[in-house]
């Protein structure tokens, strides 16, 4: 795809980036695909899959009490626990705010990791790295925060990610398809990076893009577009009416630059797909 060589204008070192179908192909790539990336906040929907995989397994429940009182795993995943960015500390009510939460995802791995035995890391690789083929994934266990910012992947591993979220095998298509619509509809909050977002729709470990403005989409994604973005310059988004998702990673932290290129990007991408 013509459109992928544009982060070649990026002001980056190194940039990956690749398109899937909704059937698994791929449309297009650039850059060096088995490149090891930090992920930061794009490990999130890594993480939230595993929990996923868990609740599904019957290890634990979506409804099942988690972090502080009168939260539950159900609002984890969809910040709304109430607990601060990147502390273990109750600023509201469960369910009343969108609290973007590294803790809350640092609460979900312990939740999962009592559940299930095995410690979360180990947990996400063999529920969900290992059965995609994700063979240069993993969650570092020395990070701050392990399961909402520690992950570190490559494109093609991304890509397979992509795919499944177009066509789940590792979940149920149900599982997906609540996963990706909106968690506590009408929550207002703070998208980091974009500012205040009314409302702040998200799923369960997905930021939906809806009508969200301004956004790291593209203005030409769909509503229905559902995704993450990373501090370290990453994001992954599928637009189920394009048919498609787009996984760029980098090595430069989100900034201004990234906020300036990104969206121009993935118009870009959307209009060679709806091209060909």
């Amino acid at each position: 795809m013509d459109s992928l060589r544009i982060v070649e204008q990026w002001p980056v070192t190194t940039a990956a980036a690749v398109v899937v179908r909704r059937d698994g192909s791929i449309a297009g790539s650039h850059g060096p695909q088995q490149h090891p990336f930090r992920l930061a906040s794009v490990t999130k929907p890594l993480s939230a899959y595993a929990a996923l995989v868990a609740v599904e397994e019957g290890a634990l429940e979506l409804d099942d009490p988690a972090g502080p009182e009168g939260s539950t795993v159900r609002h984890l995943l969809a910040h709304t626990s109430g607990l601060a960015f990147d502390e273990h500390k109750a600023m509201a009510a469960p369910g009343t705010r969108r609290l973007y939460s590294n803790a809350g995802f640092d609460v979900l791995a312990e939740v999962v990791a009592k559940a299930t035995g095995m410690p979360f890391p180990q947990y996400a690789a063999e529920a969900v790295f290992t059965p995609l083929g994700m063979t240069g994934t993993w969650l570092d266990a020395t990070s701050k925060s392990p399961a909402g910012a520690g992950g570190v992947s490559t494109a093609a591993d991304l890509a397979r990610f992509a795919a499944e979220l177009q066509a789940p095998r590792v979940l149920h298509p149900e599982t997906l398809a609540e996963a990706t619509r909106v968690a506590f509809p009408g929550l207002n909050g703070v998208l980091p990076g974009y500012g205040h977002q009314k409302p702040n729709d998200w799923g369960l470990g997905f930021d939906i893009r809806d009508h969200k403005s301004p956004h790291w989409t593209g203005l030409t994604s769909s509503p229905a577009t559902f995704g993450h973005f990373g501090q370290s310059g990453t994001f992954l988004w599928v637009d189920p009416e394009a048919g498609a998702a787009c996984v760029t990673l980098t090595d430069r932290d989100f900034g201004p630059w990234a906020a300036e290129v990104w969206t121009p990007f993935t118009d870009a991408v959307l209009e060679e797909l709806r091209e060909h």
